[in-house]
């Protein structure tokens, strides 16, 4: 089980659970097809996004296998939000999880990402116990396999055309890190 005191602060940025107020800076992101291109869903309409926050306004902590942790990624200075990361319980007898991120492009090239990931990461195998955690992406998302990189998981797998994904077959990349080498400082 994981659930966190809020904010979690890094040095730049506060890490909450989403909250009411935070849906014009949701909507904000998700309506944009420079965020969603490599991503599973589409835009979304501002309905859309008001019924992804109310989702997310409940993921605010890891109680059982297949929970989802979404954190709203904010500026400690002013609590606006740059994006989101996420952690997913994946499987309580291997102790392995998932990693995610998106963000506004405005908040893109500023290591905002790197800094809450690292987070995320610290959160799965130091609070939570995980033995590994992976992290996916589209292999034409560079800027994400780059992220992944830079938090020091390894790539394994360059899985070709094994998804349908928006009328297209597309590949994925798998990387993945194991508490072993989170503990020996691979980030």
């Amino acid at each position: 089980m994981l659930h966190p005191t809020y904010p979690i602060l890094t040095e730049r940025l506060a890490l909450r659970p989403y909250g009411e107020g935070d849906l014009d800076a949701l909507y904000d992101m998700v309506r944009r097809p420079e965020v969603v291109r490599y991503l599973y869903w589409d835009v979304h309409s501002r309905e859309d996004a008001a019924g992804m926050l109310a989702r997310r306004i409940t993921c605010d902590a890891i109680r059982a296998e297949g929970d989802w942790l979404v954190l709203a990624v904010t500026l400690r200075e002013t609590d606006a939000v740059l994006g989101d990361v996420v952690l997913k319980w994946e499987s309580q007898e291997h102790r392995q999880g998932e990693i995610g991120f998106v963000f506004h492009p405005r908040s893109q090239g500023k290591g905002y990402a790197h800094e809450a990931s690292r987070e995320v990461l610290r959160l799965g195998f130091e609070d939570l116990g995980l033995h590994r955690i992976v992290g996916r992406c589209d292999a034409r998302n560079t800027a994400s396999s780059g992220l992944l990189e830079r938090l020091g998981l390894r790539r394994e797998a360059h899985l070709v055309q094994n998804e349908w994904v928006k009328g297209e077959w597309t590949d994925e990349l798998i990387y993945a890190m194991l508490g072993s080498e989170w503990g020996a400082g691979a980030v």
